[in-house]
């Protein structure tokens, strides 16, 4: 290859890189800053192709898309003096790419990231201090009416974020951002107030235990002294049919008695006492100490009963 050759290769090469230089595309996705040796002369670029010149002008880009701000979780002071953990995440984007550039130390994200984060929590500060732990925590305001909780609840959390996203964009608004949307992920107590809330919520479940055991116990107790009661009158009620029977069992045979009596009565004598003499002596061993000659033995004296 010769000097020639290569001299035109070298003008190409240069033209090239030149003319690539000269040039440099907009997306959808961009913004774009023109700068003429260090100074800002245009901002205002929509999709496409431009030119510039080399080494006199540069181009910074930035995301035109919604960005998102992953605070980390911070405590917050409710109306009665307690900590809640907020975990919470803000989408934001930038409106004016040349304000942007100068109020955030030539667009340094990090740095915006930090300004919106304080002014966010600074507005979910102010909001929280105007609210009790558990409507922060359930998300219903305390004394509406049970038939609109669901409408209670969304009301209190819309009307915390926009409050919070309307303060916050009036404050960056001179940063050229806007908020777009502020969310909480999750509302935590802290270690101490969780504990607190636990050992409460123990001792009224204890409470309730207690008061269910009193009153079972005291049925129960009166539900046994009913049975007690019932049981003791149907023991006197049957004592009572058992003596009416066996009285009126005596009568019948007292009745029956007197009748076989009345109709023989040595007969009836007779049967009597030799169901005293087998009552007498009914075992081997028994003893009768008595006088021969008493009533006792009055048939045994006798070949047959007297008439």
């Amino acid at each position: 290859m010769s000097n020639r050759q290569i001299f035109i290769l070298v003008i190409v090469f240069v033209v090239s890189l030149i003319g690539y230089a000269s040039v440099f595309t907009v997306t959808e996705r961009e913004l774009a800053l023109k700068f003429k040796l260090g100074e800002i002369v245009r901002s205002d670029y929509e999709p496409g192709i431009y030119g510039q010149w080399p080494f006199i002008n540069n181009v910074i880009k930035f995301d035109r898309r919604i960005l998102m701000l992953d605070a980390r979780p911070s405590e917050y002071l409710t109306v009665e003096k307690k900590r809640l953990v907020v975990d919470f995440f803000a989408k934001w984007r930038i409106n004016d790419v040349e304000k942007f550039y100068r109020t955030m130390s030539g667009g340094d994200m990090n740095t915006a990231k930090l300004r919106i984060f304080n002014i966010v929590n600074d507005g979910l500060k102010s909001q929280f201090s105007q609210y009790k732990v558990t409507e922060l925590v359930s998300g219903q305001r305390q004394g509406a009416d049970t038939k609109d909780a669901k409408a209670a609840e969304e009301d209190l959390r819309t009307t915390v974020m926009s409050r919070v996203t309307e303060t916050a964009n009036a404050q960056v608004e001179k940063y050229g951002i806007s908020v777009v949307d502020i969310r909480i992920k999750r509302i935590d107590l802290t270690t101490k107030i969780s504990e607190s809330v636990f050992s409460r919520m123990i001792s009224e479940r204890q409470q309730f235990a207690a008061d269910i055991r009193s009153r079972g116990k005291e049925a129960s107790e009166r539900l046994r002294a009913d049975a007690d009661r019932q049981r003791t009158i149907i023991l006197a009620n049957a004592y009572k049919d058992a003596q009416n029977t066996r009285g009126e069992g005596d009568a019948v045979a007292t009745d029956t008695y007197a009748k076989a009596y009345g109709k023989d009565q040595e007969f009836y004598a007779f049967y009597r006492s030799l169901d005293a003499y087998r009552k007498s002596f009914a075992g081997h061993e028994d003893i009768l100490v008595i006088e021969p000659d008493s009533d006792f033995f009055n048939y045994f004296k006798q070949n047959k009963p007297q008439r």
